[in-house]
């Protein structure tokens, strides 16, 4: 999702910087001086406010996966995410990366994993559970979550009104949905350095290819690399 700042702004931007008068706009690019301590600095002031307006909004995946992709085995279970040792107890840039978050979104199936974990809504920000069949939790849930159902553009513009501009998507299928219609504007994977087999994958059949750039690599306890990747759109 990319975000979108309004044209009131840049008109506002450009009649202060410039009126339309040709006369003029070649008047100040003849003083250099003016470019220097009047235009440039306009411009990169809305140059640096657009790029805000988007940082602020992303729906982003930040998920572990092993080397052949998958993110479940295939009886369901997780406890392959553990086989690296981790003796701090590090939560890997988990908490860095949650306080850019406003609001966590997931599907029933990955909603029904954390119950099983029985800790409760385990994460610091809200939660929107995305189900056609679940519309509350189960007795004994403690946690600010609430359920929903539609589309992922629904989905994006009901957080959106609400004021969750950053959203992280988490859940196999739900993240196919998102992608499936060119939502997601982050990746962020952690390769855990071990073949499955089989299970859930965490990337589905897509209607059109999607372009991601790489902007950053780290690894992690000396056999974890986390990739992060930024939708890049033409």
């Amino acid at each position: 999702m990319e975000g979108s700042f309004p044209d009131s702004t840049v008109s506002r931007f450009a009649a202060s910087t410039m009126d339309a008068d040709p006369t003029r706009v070649a008047s100040f690019l003849g003083r250099p001086l003016t470019l220097a301590l009047v235009i440039v600095p306009r411009l990169c002031h809305i140059y640096f406010y657009i790029v805000e307006i988007l940082q602020k909004m992303a729906n982003i995946v930040y998920i572990g996966t092993s080397l052949d992709g998958h993110i479940a085995a295939a009886d369901g279970t997780l406890d392959w995410m553990e086989t690296v040792p981790n003796p701090e107890g590090s939560d890997l840039g988990f908490s860095r990366f949650m306080e850019r978050i406003d609001a966590v979104v997931m599907g029933r199936k990955t909603f029904e994993t954390v119950v099983g974990f029985g800790f409760g809504w385990h994460y610091p920000k809200p939660g929107i559970i995305l189900s056609s069949t679940l519309d509350h939790p189960p007795a004994g849930f403690d946690g600010p979550i609430e359920f929903m159902q539609g589309q992922p553009s629904d989905i994006v513009e009901a957080t959106t009104a609400r004021g969750f501009s950053n959203l992280y998507i988490d859940g196999g299928l739900t993240i196919q949905g998102f992608l499936q219609e060119d939502l997601i504007d982050e990746l962020i994977i952690t390769e855990i350095p071990i073949l499955l087999g089989g299970g859930d994958r965490l990337f589905g059949k897509l209607d059109q290819s999607l372009v991601f750039e790489l902007i950053g690599t780290e690894v992690l306890l000396n056999q974890l690399v986390k990739k992060h990747y930024r939708r890049k759109r033409m």
